[in-house]
């Protein structure tokens, strides 16, 4: 047995847990027709060969047709759900994880346009910023129903195999009935806190019911809505003293926050930049106060935070479930004592903000995770040792090369740098994102253990790649800041790396055009904001920054606007000429009939970037595809053939930036699957 407090078993009621790690529930939209087919099927159990003790699924499955997901989740109303159900969990106890998922009713956190178009219900008509429905105040008839859903939907689950149900509290329905600023029913269901928390204890009288005593029921909610008017600490600690009397749950999960608004989400959920497990002590306090089981995660992305909130008591189960995101091995690698080779959470998001943005979960830096079908976590040996050569020590360029040395080639990197990272680098000079360079840290690891050679200060040429004598090539020589896109005054501006990296001094007054929208435009303006410079972000866009997406996007407003930054939106910077000591910026916009001016003395252009590609093309006569991919075997899996020049001596693929303007994570997702199958 080990001593390790994360590798100690706990008794849940009948259940026992092998270990204290848990995934909570999530959603990472993968269902295909509100089903958790394949793809959902392969992601959950791969958490589940892991290690980890309880795997909770779906976060959010819709119980009611009023309740219709604003984004890819379950639909645990539908009797089709159970033998999708079943071969998940099937599968999961297979590989000695315990399995539950979460259940809800929206309320007014929906949408009346999705789904069947209902009215979104409430206990009141206020309208949640965040989805921007105006509920219909719920009637008696409603209650009745969902009640009944939700029994409907735990007996599903049931039937499908499920260790249990959690019911999805905060910012949900059920908070909805408990909290004073959602709530104003006249009684039963309204007024003291008797009458608001009757609706969630009907639901969980009403599953117990129908489920028995053998079958965990658990809780999430929010003990502190940490918003004024909202049910307050106070009244949290007695709503969970009250849960606990019920004798209806077996355990409590807590958090502490709203979700009504991007900013309180972020702030239950903390992304990179801000505190790790803020609300650990918190429910510390829960659990002292009620003596009852209790779970926890927020912002818990490594084994030592994990540790010590075992260790010193304040949760029996830890959660660990965006670090799941990016190793699914976590627990595995801890009994193998190689915590060392964990890929670390570096808090980006991505994960999170895709969902909310419509999309699919993925992780920043391991594009194995939603792909487990097709991509491995755990890397095969290649059938024969090859000479890979690669150029660029960014993300796509180390993965590139952790990926070939893990299985087994000689592998030699290119760096024209002193240091590896690329944009990554870059990106890690604000304080806020300093924990990017973790996915260049990781990977640095990773290639030492596996024999990879650097060649650091080095401007690797034709000539200098050839007499590598390389099996195979890659370049992922990145992208370098298109400024070039005005009409008149290319010459007059500077790119938003210039100011990111500090090569250029900021300005006094300073317009930033930003066209690219992602992270580079708003991390330029709030360095040159902090700089004490008048700032004004412009975009032909109808809003700013889309690519840097909804939780991203918080930490960035609260710096500018208190730095009385600028932002306007469905205007283009046309062209740019010196005026005196100053610049004169001639503005239009696509929507027509426009001609403005602004006097600045700096413009600041973000534009994304051009591949830095020449190398490529130098090789490109020498190799044996003449660079060209196979697409269909790349999407399928399978190793690249083509054979275009029989007097090619090498393979050759160009990856990331130095291909086209993408992002980190495409970056990283080009490199694995272009090389497990080298």
């Amino acid at each position: 047995m080990s001593n390790d407090p994360l590798l100690q078993p706990f008794q849940l009621k009948h259940l026992t847990l092998k270990n204290r790690i848990i995934v909570t529930s999530h959603e990472p939209a993968y269902p295909e027709d509100g089903m958790p087919k394949e793809q959902y099927r392969a992601y959950t159990v791969e958490r589940a060969k892991g290690g980890v003790a309880l795997t909770m699924t779906a976060g959010s499955a819709a119980v009611s047709k009023d309740s219709p997901p604003v984004f890819n989740n379950l639909l645990a109303y539908k009797d089709e759900i159970v033998p999708w159900i079943r071969e998940m969990t099937d599968a999961v106890h297979e590989a000695g994880s315990a399995i539950m998922i979460q259940l809800t009713h929206l309320g007014r956190r929906t949408r009346w346009d999705k789904g069947d178009w209902l009215p979104v219900v409430a206990p009141s008509h206020h309208r949640e910023a965040a989805h921007r429905a105006f509920p219909k105040k719920i009637e008696d008839w409603d209650i009745e129903r969902i009640i009944k859903d939700f029994a409907d939907a735990a007996e599903r689950m049931k039937a499908g195999g499920m260790d249990g149900v959690e019911l999805e509290a905060y910012g949900h329905l059920i908070d909805q009935f408990v909290s004073p600023l959602t709530n104003e029913l006249d009684g039963p269901y309204g007024g003291d806190l008797d009458n608001r928390m009757r609706f969630c204890l009907d639901v969980f009288t009403a599953i117990r019911k129908r489920v028995g005593d053998d079958f965990i029921l658990g809780v999430r909610y929010t003990a502190d809505e940490n918003l004024a008017g909202g049910t307050d600490k106070a009244e949290g600690l007695e709503i969970s003293r009250r849960l606990k009397a019920s004798g209806l749950i077996d355990y409590l999960n807590v958090v502490r926050g709203h979700i009504d608004t991007d900013p309180g989400l972020t702030d239950l959920i903390p992304i990179q930049g801000m505190a790790n497990a803020p609300h650990l002590d918190f429910a510390g306090e829960i659990r002292a106060a009620t003596q009852f089981p209790t779970f926890h995660a927020a912002k818990i992305p490594d084994v030592a935070t994990a540790r010590h909130a075992i260790a010193s008591g304040k949760v029996d189960m830890v959660g660990m479930t965006r670090a799941h995101m990016t190793d699914p091995h976590i627990v595995r690698k801890i009994i193998e004592k190689r915590e060392e080779d964990i890929r670390p959470c570096v808090g980006a998001n991505y994960c999170l903000d895709r969902i909310y943005q419509g999309g699919a979960a993925y992780c920043i830096h391991n594009a194995a995770t939603g792909r487990e079908e097709t991509m491995p976590h755990v890397l095969d040996r290649a059938p024969a040792r090859k000479k890979v050569v690669i150029v660029g020590a960014g993300p796509a360029g180390l993965e590139a090369a952790r990926v070939a040395g893990e299985r087994g080639h000689d592998v030699v990197v290119f760096e024209a740098a002193n240091q590896p990272g690329g944009q990554i680098r870059l990106t890690a000079r604000s304080p806020r994102r300093r924990e990017m360079m973790s996915i260049i840290d990781w990977r640095m690891a990773q290639c030492e253990k596996y024999g990879v050679t650097f060649r650091f200060n080095t401007w690797a040429d034709a000539t200098a790649i050839e007499a590598e004598n390389p099996d195979v090539v890659v370049v992922a020589t990145g992208g370098f800041p298109s400024t070039e896109i005005l009409s008149s005054g290319n010459d007059l501006v500077v790119s938003s790396w210039d100011i990111i990296s500090g090569d250029v001094k900021p300005g006094t007054n300073v317009l930033v055009f930003d066209d690219a929208g992602d992270h580079a435009g708003l991390q330029a303006a709030d360095i040159l904001a902090a700089a004490g410079a008048k700032v004004e972000i412009m975009t032909p866009d109808r809003s700013f920054a889309p690519e840097v997406m909804a939780m991203n996007l918080v930490p960035y407003m609260r710096s500018l606007q208190k730095q009385d930054v600028t932002f306007t939106v469905t205007y283009r910077l046309e062209g740019i000429e010196r005026q005196g000591n100053g610049l004169l910026a001639h503005i239009g916009s696509d929507y027509g009939g426009v001609s403005k001016e602004r006097i600045v003395d700096q413009v600041v252009i973000n534009h994304g970037t051009i591949p830095l590609d020449e190398l490529y093309f130098d090789l490109k006569p020498n190799s044996s595809n003449l660079g060209e991919v196979d697409y269909d075997a790349l999407i399928g899996g399978e190793s690249q053939e083509v054979a275009r020049n029989p007097a090619g001596r090498f393979q050759l693929f160009r990856i990331g930036d130095a291909v086209a303007a993408r992002n980190t994570h495409a970056a990283i997702y080009d490199a694995l699957r272009l090389m497990k199958t080298v």
